[in-house]
């Protein structure tokens, strides 16, 4: 049966799993691992995207992120053909170094962000590599270490997940550790590593229950959600395919948007870029980051630049 196409719906979170081909390592030392990094951080902001988490292991690498209006593609096509270039260069190698297509998983954020999160890093524990949060703490090779204040990743966003925990910085991060340190009992979660009927719904005993007792859901393996969720995805995918096909053949722009919606509450949009907090301008910068968010599928991150607030801002503004 050939493969599905993947659904790089643009704005949705994407659980992204790259191995190497036969499980072949893909990082050989530490300057494997800046470069990997350094690399990808360069892709994410170009492609306006939101890593929310993500580990390098020996053979194999996890990325969790909210992709730009261009999609995961525009990231992941970049980041693996420049790293295996590099990669047999500097090692003397030739021929793949990737499985031939890295996985993809779109996920429900309202259900499984922060439990993708602990699973992501919890890599390095559940590998070996570290024996306890303590050390993942300051482990370099896993954003857990950002997420805890422990180094820099100007790249990742770490208070877009820690607002989800809660509003105050320092609260949030040791409720964060504690979240992370209760994962560890639970050892390996396939239903997190992959989409499905029986992952979305826990394993095959929930799946066997539901049939029993007449109910049906539809799934995807492409995606981790509820059959609500996959139906949703579904038809986004389609939506947004027809609407970045429109937009690009009518010129619409983000920047036309601003202007559009400026002009009608009559502001400037250099009051609103300026960080302005007056009522009405809050209310606009709003309503574009709404606006930004359905019809184009901007990160928060790349919203928060073209509106003159941090990412957290309009994060707590839209969810209020």
């Amino acid at each position: 049966m050939p493969r599905q196409a993947r659904l790089d719906i643009p704005g949705a979170l994407h659980h992204i799993m790259v191995r190497g081909i036969n499980k072949s390592t893909i990082f050989e030392d530490d300057q494997d691992r800046v470069q990997f990094l350094n690399r990808l951080g360069g892709n994410v902001i170009d492609a306006r995207a939101s890593v929310y988490a993500w580990v390098l292991m020996t053979n194999h690498a996890h990325i969790l992120f909210k992709s730009g209006k261009q999609g995961i593609s525009a990231v992941m096509r970049r980041q693996l053909t420049w790293y295996a270039q590099y990669f047999n260069r500097r090692h003397g190698r030739s021929g793949h170094l990737f499985e031939n297509r890295y996985k993809s998983i779109l996920c429900d954020e309202e259900n499984y962000l922060l439990a993708l999160i602990r699973y992501i890093h919890l890599n390095p524990i559940r590998g070996g590599i570290v024996e306890t949060v303590e050390e993942l703490n300051r482990y370099p090779w896993c954003g857990h270490s950002a997420m805890v204040g422990k180094r820099e990743c100007p790249w990742m966003d770490v208070d877009y997940v820690l607002l989800q925990v809660n509003a105050q910085k320092r609260r949030a991060q040791n409720a964060y550790r504690r979240f992370v340190g209760e994962g560890i009992s639970m050892g390996h979660q396939p239903e997190l590593t992959g989409g499905g009927l029986i992952r979305s719904k826990g394993g095959w005993s929930q799946v066997l229950s539901a049939r029993r007792s007449g109910q049906e859901e539809e799934y995807d393996e492409r995606i981790l959600g509820s059959g609500d969720f996959v139906s949703a995805a579904l038809k986004e995918a389609e939506e947004k395919t027809r609407l970045q096909l429109k937009f690009r053949q009518t010129g619409r722009t983000f920047t036309k948007i601003i202007e559009q919606e400026c002009g009608a509450a009559d502001i400037s949009p250099h009051e609103l870029k300026g960080g302005s907090r007056r009522r009405i301008v809050s209310r606009v910068r709003i309503k574009i980051a709404k606006r930004g968010l359905d019809e184009f599928g901007l990160s928060l991150a790349e919203i928060a630049r073209h509106v003159g607030v941090s990412t957290s801002g309009i994060a707590r503004a839209i969810k209020r």
